[in-house]
């Protein structure tokens, strides 16, 4: 089929005015001007009007199974506080509960343009019956902790690395993801590394998301160092430098890393980032919930590092009078907009999508219209001038008018 659109943006490639993506199975085999393609193919033929028809949005971080819990947590003074909220709220809660709640999130990012997530499941038993319950493209990523528990890191890997055996899917995969330094053990850091390399499997990791973290690991003191040490951890793996670096240390930086927040750099770790070719995903409406310091994108990028976006959960999003916040990549743009004047709409984009792509081992795959590419298309409504095009999209809200994953429609145009 060829879809028709106002305005193409395939974000690796200039925006086509009256243009056309044409789709055979699940993959584009062309994105062009529609008068091109009307004359190259005879096929069924979607005009989809005053449209932007752009890829799918890469979500490269998420808690779907904390969607429930939008709204109930006010922001906290300070990281510890917060993890004390979230422990009380998760207390009482079913396993009905939590796949309820994450098959509402996987909703609202379905409505508002997400097509590929990657989730961190705190309850891995969900699996699959909700990946078949949602159209959307899955990464699963298995968490990881052991600190509290007390249980020994080969044991839990071990565990992780079964379930993960037994869930074969044709769009959905499932991974490790140890969940931060405080709360996992070196040993299970590096057997993580390891694991992940022989497998190929990407990795992804909470990393210096609060000052708290970062002066527990950089001068093994403050509030988060001494509540562990209360509560059994062994602290002799602080004091020697930043979180970052002490992910160096444990040989769990590379190219198959999705390193989450990063909201705290020493000297050199953005350099160290880069030169590991480890990827940062920024979730600017939490970064906002806990008030940090300003994300040091133009750090991060002029190291070179590759830097997407993410929503994080619904438990670490400020709640805007008496309305819930959703999981929507769209607002997380606009709050990336409005927190930083220096990035362009077309760079913001980019974050939403190639570089998600990239980050989850699918250039050229996802994130993008291309040859060759999933069939993984939104559209948007829009009338406005072909320059405006990228402001207005990273500027929308609410529901988006279609989705296609996979070359097969999750929001039929008119639905």
């Amino acid at each position: 089929m060829i879809l028709r659109a106002r305005i193409v943006l395939p974000i690796s490639a200039p925006p086509i005015e009256d243009g056309a993506v044409f789709i055979t199975g699940n993959r584009i085999r062309a994105v062009a001007p529609f008068r091109d393609l009307r004359r190259l193919y005879n096929e069924k033929i979607h005009n989809l009007g005053e449209v932007i028809l752009m890829p799918g949005l890469v979500n490269a971080h998420c808690h779907l199974d904390y969607s429930d819990m939008a709204g109930e947590l006010p922001p906290p003074k300070t990281f510890t506080d917060w993890i004390g909220s979230i422990t009380a709220a998760k207390t009482g809660w079913s396993y009905s509960d939590y796949a309820r709640s994450w098959l509402h999130g996987a909703h609202q990012l379905l409505k508002t343009g997400t097509t590929t997530v990657a989730d961190i499941e705190a309850m891995p038993d969900l699996l699959p019956e909700v990946w078949d319950a949602t159209p959307l493209r899955i990464f699963s990523f298995f968490e990881m902790t052991g600190i509290l528990s007390r249980r020994p890191p080969k044991e839990i890997l071990r565990e992780a690395i079964e379930k993960i055996d037994s869930l074969k899917h044709p769009r959905h995969r499932a991974m490790l993801s140890p969940h931060a330094p405080y709360s996992t053990l070196p040993e299970l850091l590096k057997l993580t590394a390891t694991t992940a390399r022989k497998h190929n499997w990407r990795v992804s990791t909470h990393i210096a998301e609060s000052e708290q973290e970062f002066e527990m690991f950089k001068n093994a003191s403050g509030s988060m160092h001494d509540w562990l040490g209360r509560n059994g951890r062994n602290n002799s793996d602080c004091g020697h430098g930043s979180p970052v670096a002490h992910f160096a240390r444990n040989k769990l930086l590379g190219e198959n890393v999705l390193a989450i927040h990063v909201n705290y750099l020493a000297r050199g770790d953005a350099t160290l980032l880069a030169k590991n070719k480890t990827h940062v995903v920024h979730c600017p409406r939490s970064h906002d919930y806990f008030k940090h310091k300003k994300f040091e994108r133009e750090r991060l990028a002029n190291a070179g590092v590759n830097i997407c976006l993410g929503t994080d959960s619904l438990a670490t999003t400020r709640k805007i009078g008496k309305t819930k916040p959703e999981l929507d990549m769209f607002a997380e743009m606009r709050s990336l907009a409005e927190h930083d004047k220096a990035v362009s709409p077309e760079e913001i984009l980019r974050l939403a999508t190639v570089n998600g792509a990239r980050a989850l081992g699918l250039a050229g795959k996802i994130g993008e219209l291309t040859k060759g590419a999933f069939a993984d298309v939104i559209a948007l409504p829009f009338n406005g001038k072909i320059a405006a095009a990228p402001a207005a999209a990273i500027q929308h809200s609410g529901r988006i008018t279609a989705s296609l994953i996979g070359g097969q429609w999750a929001i039929p145009p008119g639905y």
